[in-house]
Formats: C-alpha cells, sequence, structure tokens
C-alpha cells in the first residue's frame, strides 16, 4: 500500500471511531424493538422510521405467481427494463418480489394515520415514521411479517475538502493527451490506467447502455461539461421531487460528491475533462442527505435501485458504503458482511437477480479501525471496487476484505487517488479528489463500454470478464482482489451468446488491431473429439463471429485463435494455451493458472427447470467431480439463504445425478451451489407451484 499521508478525499463510506468488535454477531432483534418501543414510550409523539414488513401480497411466496399478478407487475416496467430482463432471465422475468404491494395492507396503515415513506415491492414491505403508540397498534395487525428500525446512518460530513477545486487545463500533476480526435485533457491518465482511450479509439464509447447513479446530488445541469450529456430519468429520494442539484434547505456541499463523481464517466468537455462512457445514458438519484445530525437511510437507497430497474437501466454505480450506525445497539458489526444481511446488500443482489450489473465502492476504510468492505460491497455478485494509485499501487485508504463468510473482497480496483472531475463551485471548475468513490465510476465506465461492444451479454458475463481480464486474475488477494481491470481486454476477450439453440462466439481484437481479417481461424476440441478448424466470420468493422456445433451440455470445450498480422506472421490466442467453457454455460475461463476449477469439472442445468411439472415432480441435478474431495452441493434462496444442503461428504472422481424434491421449496428462484475443495460454480433454478 502507499504512504499514510494520502487523505481519505472524497466519499460517502463513514469513517468509524470506536466501533464494535468487528467479529461480534447481531443483536436480538425483538430486543431491539423492544427497546424502542420502551424508548418511545416516554416521548409518545416522538417517531422513527421503520421496516413494515408484510406476509403476503395477496399470494404466498410458494403460490404460483399467476397470469394477473404477472401482468400487474410487467405494467411498472418500461420496454426496455422488460427486455433486459428477458435477455438475462428468460421467459420466467417476472418473480413474486415483482408484484405489486397489496394495497389493502397499506390503506389499513393509513388508516392509523400513518404517512407511508417508500414501497419496496421487492422486500414486500413499507418504510415509514412511526410513534410509539402507532408501533402498538400495529404491532398486531395479522397481516404484518415483522416490523424493524429503518438503519440511520452516523451523521459525518465525510465529503472532506477538496485539494484544488479550481484547476484548469494544463496543470503540471497532469498529462495532457489526444488519442484520433479526443484530447483528453487532464483526464487522460486515470482513463490510461484501464485502456479506455484506446477503446475509445475504435469507436467504442458507451452507446445504447444506460448507467445509473446513486449520490448525494448533482449539479449537471450548470456545468459545461454535461452540455450534452444525456440524462433520461432524476429523482430525488430525500425531497421526492425531480430536482437532483441543491434545493434551499440542502447544505451547500450536498451534490458536491455526485457532481465529481458522475463526470468521471458521464462527462465531456474537449482538451479538459473526458468521461469514460461518455456516449451512454443516465439515470440519477440522490439518495444520501449529508446534512449535520440528519439521517441517512436505507431505504432511500432500496427505492432508488427498483425505480431504476423500472426504467431499464443496465448498470448501477454508487459510491455510498454503510457500516456503523447511529445507535451502537443497533450497528452493523463485520459479522454483518456476508452478502445477506444488510438491507442495501439484499436491494443490490436483487437488482443483478434481475439483469443489472450492480458496482460499488469498496470503502475508504483501510486506515481506520474498521479496515474492511462496507455494504452493499460485501454482496455475491455486486463489483465491489477498490482504489490505487496512477502507478497501480493499492491506496493506504482502500477498504480490505474479505467478506465476514471469507470471499475475496474488493473485486477490482481502478485509479481512485488524484482522480480529475467537475466541480459543482462554478460553470467551468474542475477539482480532483481521492477515494474509492472515483474508482467506481472509472469502473463503471469500463463495465459500460464492455457492454456497449456486446450488447447481447449477459450481466453475469459482463463481471466475469471483468474480473478474468484484471490484472492480478490468477491469484486474487483481498487487498487488490482480482486487480486492475483493462477495457480493452475486457473487450478483447471472447463471449459467447445462445443463439438458434446454438452457441456464438464473438471476439473483437482490441489489443491486436493490425491483423489479417481473412486469416482469423478458431480451433476447437474436446476431450474426445476434434481438433476441429472454423473460419471467423468478420462484420467489416470490429467483430469476428464463428457458430459452434452442438455439443452435448456439461461437455468441456477448448478453442484458441490463429490469424497473421499485418506484417505476415502469424500469431495465436491465448498463446501455448486455450479457452475454454462447458457447453451450456456462457461463462468462458483461460490459461491454466486461473483460479477457476479444470475442465473436466462442471454442474450442469438441472432438468426440467422450472419444476415442478405435471408429469415430474422433482428435478434432477448432474455434476462431474475432477478428483477425490470434499463436495458439498448447497440450495439457497435469492438473498443468500441457505435452505438447503444436498451433498456434504467425500466423493470419488465421477459423475453423479441428484434429485431434488419441490415439497418444502417455495415458489421462486433460488441458486445452487456445487463445490469441491477450492472449486466452486453456481447455477439457478425456478420452482413454479
Amino acid at each position: 500500500m502507499i504512504g499514510r499521508n494520502i487523505p481519505y478525499g472524497l466519499n460517502l463510506h463513514k469513517q468509524s471511531s470506536g466501533i464494535q468488535n468487528p467479529v461480534s454477531g447481531n443483536q436480538n432483534p425483538l430486543k431491539k424493538i423492544m427497546i424502542f418501543f420502551l424508548l418511545f414510550s416516554a416521548f409518545p409523539f416522538a417517531q422513527s422510521k421503520y421496516f413494515i414488513y408484510f406476509k403476503d401480497k395477496g399470494i404466498t411466496p410458494s403460490q404460483s405467481v399467476g397470469k394477473q399478478n404477472f401482468e400487474r407487475a410487467e405494467q411498472l416496467l418500461s420496454k426496455r427494463s422488460i427486455e433486459r430482463r428477458m435477455k438475462n432471465m428468460g421467459g420466467n422475468y417476472i418473480t413474486y418480489e415483482d408484484i405489486p404491494l397489496k394495497k389493502e395492507y397499506i390503506n389499513i396503515l393509513k388508516s392509523y394515520g400513518i404517512k407511508i415513506k417508500r414501497n419496496l415491492k421487492w422486500f414486500n414491505a413499507v418504510s415509514a415514521f412511526l410513534t410509539a403508540e402507532q408501533l402498538n397498534q400495529i404491532s398486531s395487525l395479522n397481516f404484518i411479517k415483522k416490523i424493524e428500525p429503518v438503519k440511520i446512518l452516523k451523521s459525518k460530513n465525510n465529503l472532506g475538502n477538496s485539494l484544488n477545486e479550481n484547476i484548469k487545463p494544463g496543470n503540471s500533476l497532469f498529462k495532457n493527451k489526444s488519442v484520433n480526435d479526443l484530447n483528453y485533457g487532464m483526464s487522460y491518465s486515470q482513463l490510461n490506467l484501464i485502456d479506455i482511450p484506446k477503446v475509445h479509439s475504435r469507436g467504442i464509447t458507451g452507446q445504447n447502455v444506460v448507467v445509473g447513479f446513486l449520490d448525494s446530488g448533482f449539479d449537471w445541469r450548470d456545468h459545461e461539461c454535461f452540455s450534452n450529456t444525456n440524462v433520461i430519468a432524476e429523482y430525488d429520494f430525500i425531497f421526492d421531487d425531480t430536482i437532483t442539484a441543491n434545493e434551499r434547505v440542502d447544505t451547500p456541499a450536498q451534490h458536491n460528491h455526485g457532481t465529481l463523481v458522475f463526470s468521471t464517466a458521464g462527462g465531456f468537455k474537449d482538451s479538459t475533462l473526458i468521461g469514460g462512457t461518455y456516449s451512454s445514458a443516465f439515470i440519477l438519484a440522490k439518495t444520501e442527505d449529508i446534512r449535520s445530525e440528519t439521517q441517512v437511510e436505507e431505504d432511500n437507497y432500496a427505492a432508488a435501485l427498483e425505480w431504476m430497474d423500472s426504467i431499464g437501466v443496465d448498470i448501477t454505480s454508487s459510491s455510498l458504503g454503510y457500516s456503523e450506525f447511529d445507535e451502537a445497539e443497533d450497528s452493523y458489526t463485520y459479522a454483518d458482511m456476508d452478502g445477506k444481511t444488510t438491507v442495501v446488500t439484499k436491494a443490490a443482489e436483487l437488482a443483478f437477480s434481475r439483469g443489472i450489473v450492480t458496482i460499488t465502492a469498496a470503502g475508504n476504510e483501510g486506515n481506520t479501525n474498521w479496515g474492511y468492505i462496507n455494504a452493499p460491497a460485501d454482496g455475491f455478485n455486486t463489483i465491489a471496487v477498490g482504489a490505487v494509485t496512477n502507478t497501480n499501487l493499492v491506496a493506504s485508504f482502500s477498504s480490505f476484505g474479505p467478506t465476514s463468510d471469507g470471499r475475496i473482497k474488493p473485486d477490482v480496483v481502478a485509479q481512485g487517488v488524484l482522480v480529475i472531475g467537475a466541480s459543482a463551485a462554478g460553470f467551468d471548475s474542475y477539482g480532483y479528489q481521492q477515494g474509492t468513490s472515483l474508482a467506481t465510476p472509472l469502473a463503471c465506465s469500463a463495465a459500460s463500454l464492455l457492454l456497449s461492444a456486446h450488447p447481447h451479454l449477459l450481466n453475469t458475463q459482463v463481471r466475469s470478464i471483468l474480473l478474468r481480464t484484471a490484472d492480478n486474475s490468477s491469484t486474487p488477494d483481498n487487498d487488490r482482489g482480482y486487480g486492475l481491470i483493462s477495457a480493452s481486454r475486457a473487450i478483447s476477450y471472447p463471449n459467447l451468446e445462445m443463439v438458434n439453440n446454438q452457441f456464438r462466439l464473438h471476439k473483437i481484437f482490441i489489443e491486436n488491431p493490425a491483423i489479417d481479417p481473412s486469416s482469423v481461424k478458431v480451433f476447437y476440441f474436446t476431450n474426445t473429439e476434434g481438433p476441429f478448424e472454423g473460419n471467423m466470420y468478420f462484420d467489416g468493422n470490429l467483430r469476428f463471429n464463428f457458430d459452434f456445433p452442438v455439443f452435448t451440455n456439461g461437455q468441456a470445450v477448448n478453442f484458441y485463435f490463429s490469424f497473421r498480422d499485418s506484417s505476415g506472421a502469424d500469431l495465436r490466442e491465448p498463446s501455448g494455451e486455450t479457452y475454454r467453457f462447458v457447453y451450456g454455460d456462457p461463462l468462458i475461463s483461460s490459461n491454466s493458472t486461473d483460479p477457476i476449477p479444470p475442465a473436466d469439472f462442471y454442474l450442469e442445468q438441472n432438468f426440467p427447470n422450472p419444476f415442478p411439472t405435471p408429469s415430474n415432480p422433482s428435478t434432477k441435478i448432474l455434476y462431474q467431480v475432477p478428483e477425490e474431495g470434499f463436495v458439498t452441493l448447497k440450495i439457497f434462496d435469492i438473498l443468500g439463504n441457505e435452505v438447503r444442503t444436498v451433498v456434504n461428504e467425500v466423493q470419488q472422481r465421477g459423475r453423479y445425478t441428484i434429485s431434488i424434491n419441490s415439497s418444502d421449496l417455495a415458489s421462486g428462484v433460488y441458486i445452487y451451489q456445487l463445490r469441491v475443495g477450492i472449486f466452486g460454480w453456481v447455477r439457478k433454478m425456478v420452482v413454479l407451484k
């Protein structure tokens, strides 16, 4: 790590002092409710905000969604949202979580004089301010499952003072460089570190991707770098209006952080600042209230993600982090950084399950007593971004892993020290700051460029490719994760698309641009067949395609490319090794040093899926063990809660088939995970009753 003299800089990660022992567990939730109730008994008109969870939505999670509920839920989604969901979820793109809340329950709450703050359909809950009397009145209502306080983050103005909020082009700290027709000005260094200018030079600048930012506010209408930025929607979840810039009651610094963060991805001012994905469309959510003595609440974050999903967002980027909260009795602990406890983490994971790429800052607690990543960076699928210097050294303030359940975090890193962005101080003002808050929109830009180059990609593929092409992917650790991302390596990495029940291979040669298109071939083989040779189809611009023949699901396929460069030299990619995938799974791995399972380790998609069917009450899971080892096969719900252990024993090398009965599984989406030693594999199955 770099020296300790680097300030924490601009961030929304709440630094903690004197926090609880990070390995301690949660307090008894009933005890917490009783403490709040006793406190409010002394002050009967005092109010505090609660999550009120309902038992059902007219139907229970174990029942089929049904046509009527399906149509009701679908009406709340835009065409773009439905298309993204269908691409990633298939025909079951509406789940129980998407069904609207039952209006009857909300109306009953209102009859007690309760003002609903947020409707959270994903959680089957509302948030509302309650007096002690109201809490007592509704606690026994038969449709209420549970009532929990909304976490209130400790009030700290952690935005910091900008190192320089009024720098001008030509500042000696920064290189000014043009690539083709783009003059990046002072932003060149932070983009070049992750190979973004190289991608821009091929005409990939974020087209046809919608990116959502959740932050403290955005002064985007009054800054020159946003003059041509395409903001398609914005909403203030603090004051419930459509103004995300400062309002009369805001503190003057309210929109500073979001403005700076947003500009590093979406800004464009020639010769001064160019954002990493400036051609994308953007959705802005003002979710964080930074006023002293005021609340920073989880329900705003969850509501903002639901809203962005309904519009059709592809990627979300957030720079907030939750760890220590207002009351010591009610604080999160390190034990809660397990990917399935905090509301914000659950919300991010639910967004991911709907096909959204969720990206968030790891946190700026590396030098504090807390140290670890915050929520929602602890999510299983949410990409947590750490910070490095412009020489790719981990910044001392960057939060580290692992999660409390032992997973590697952060996932990737990007530049988070001396990052240039737009300053809300003036129409043509710019500033530089540091923090994982600033690394996150740069990583988000790389993800957006990848999806722009390959629109067919599933969000699971985007995540996998970004991690596999980072510079520490062969030896990931808990300081830099899988390493510094590379937009050009990610876009150059081969990927698969299912077209007419056949895998189509896609390839762009950004890393090797000077090639003879007519020379590009793919060689492929299985453990029992091949090698075979195929010619790649070139679209005349960037993309090469090849349709693999149909193989048996679960069969390992190895392949590599051969081509000639402009000098006539014969080349191969990858050099001396192969790419590989398991037929039926679109994720591709590479090279023998990858920390990934061997080719003969695989987990098949369960069949039938969804299940049960009229003719079959069960589903079968087939998997193969590459060598003797301890094997576990577990089923989790969509929030990461373990619901069943199917296998937990030492098994010999070979093929195994397991039958799963749905008798104790409610309708919904589940994840089943196979682990053999250090290797793991997950797939999704659907129960419809």
